[in-house]
Order: C-alpha cells, then structure tokens, then sequence
C-alpha cells in the first residue's frame, strides 16, 4: 500500500489479514538516512522484520508510482537497509536486492526436521545438514536428497511451530537441488495464509550462502510454489559477502483503498 504514513500498527495488521496474502506491504517515508523509503511487512499474524519477493515487489510498485524505468532504491525494513534494483519495460519489471550479510545458525537433527513435514529420516540429504540461517529473516534450511520427497511433504504445523520456536526460525525451507545452480523448494510456516509461501527470497538468499560455504556454488536458481499451482522463480547469487536475489515481478491488480 503506497502512501501508508500514520497508519498505526492495528490497522496495518487488519488490512493484512483482509488481504490474506502471505505478506501485505505499506510505504511510508523513510527514517534512517540514505533510505529513500521504510517498507513494513505485515503477514497476517503480525510485522516481520524483512521479506524477500515483497521487497523486490514493493520496489518495482514504488517505481511505477514514481515514474522510474530504471532506478536504484535503498529501502529501510527492520532488518536494516537493502538497496533495490529496479528495471520497467514496457509491461515487464525486474527487481534484485542485495540482502545483508548471512549468519548462521545452529544445524538441526534433521530426524526432527523431516518428522515435522511427515518425511523420514531416509528423505533427507546424504551430506548436507539442516541448518539454520538469516538475511535478516531466519530460515530453517532443510535438504532433502530427491523431488519426490517435496511433493510428499505434510506439515504438522504444531510441531513446525515447536521446531521454529526452539532454533529461531520464521520459515520451515524444504530443498532439493537439481542440476548444477538449480534448486526446487517449497516454505512452510504459520505465519502465513495457508501455511505455505510460493516465493521465499528472504530464504533463497541464505539457501545460496549456505550452498557456498559448503562449495556447492555461489549461484543458485529456485523453483518454488509449484506443489500450490503458483510457481515462481528466484535467482540467488554470491555477491562479495552478501547474496543479490533477483526475480520478475507482475502487476496482478491495481486500486484505491479508503481508511
């Protein structure tokens, strides 16, 4: 939502869960210096520090409000200041952000992790851990060794939530990687409608830092919300000691709320 400045909290909150998306954003002016605008992201159960696809979507809708064909934004969210890049053309747009610096959290017996998603200890990947990590959302990243295995995933949301609260993490990030820089995923959590996210970029970019460190590649290209019949895709890359997420972005509807 453009012009969201002097909405309190509660409204914001309400207008997120009429929405019922997996993440409702609002632009207002920025209150650090060097942002050109603060965007707070609302899912309907509450404000989340940082989000990855509502970033780059809310980028590309501050542009074509703006009138900006190609711009480069720095947006203030609560995880810090991401610059934002930005691309129109024609009925097309383009976005990518350089996320904050990964940190890494504590790896996850993956017994626990698979059990939460009515998977087994057999489903999960030969090498790679679960693990937790963040851009500024913190993401439980759990491999699995093929796709099968996501298209047969069943979340528990009690024990997902159980699990979140125990390793502090937002986002439950079920991962099979394909081909050489390719990566199919599905994101479960509560804190979303449905329970489940068709685009995670606040994930993906961990997901490529996690990869890196373990020299599996510093680019990778995640196929999402194909299991919910939204499918999308990201593009994650190494760049210096952050990861730049990339993706298309699609103007779906336009109107004018009155509050």
């Amino acid at each position: 939502m453009h012009d969201a400045e002097g909405l309190d909290d509660e409204t914001m909150l309400a207008f997120a869960r009429e929405t019922r998306l997996s993440e409702t954003t609002f632009v207002q002016p920025a209150t650090r210096a060097g942002a050109d605008y603060r965007n707070r992201i609302f899912t309907v159960r509450r404000e989340i520090p940082f989000a990855g696809h509502p970033s780059l979507g809310t980028a590309v809708a501050v542009a074509l409000a703006r009138g900006d064909d190609e711009v480069t934004y720095v947006q203030e969210t609560g995880a810090g200041l991401q610059p934002v890049d930005v691309r129109l053309d024609g009925g097309a747009a383009f976005a990518s952000m350089l996320q904050g610096p990964v940190t890494f959290g504590s790896e996850v017996d993956a017994r626990h992790a698979l059990a939460a998603v009515g998977l087994v200890p057999g489903d999960g990947h030969r090498e790679l851990p679960a693990q937790v990590a963040s851009a500024g959302l913190p993401a439980l990243i759990v491999p699995v060794h093929a796709a099968r295995c996501l298209a047969d995933a069943q979340p528990d949301f009690d024990l997902l939530d159980a699990l979140a609260e125990r390793h502090g993490a937002d986002n439950f990030y079920l991962v099979c990687l394909g081909a050489e820089g390719h990566a199919r995923a599905r994101m479960f959590t509560s804190g979303v409608e449905g329970g489940e996210d068709p685009a995670t970029g606040s994930a993906a970019g961990p997901l490529c830092a996690y990869l890196a460190a373990r020299g599996r590649g510093t680019r990778v290209e995640v196929a999402q919300g194909v299991e919910m019949g939204r499918p999308s895709r990201l593009l994650a890359e190494v760049e210096g000691e952050r990861v730049r997420v990339s993706g298309n972005v699609v103007r779906v509807v336009e109107g004018t709320v009155s509050l």
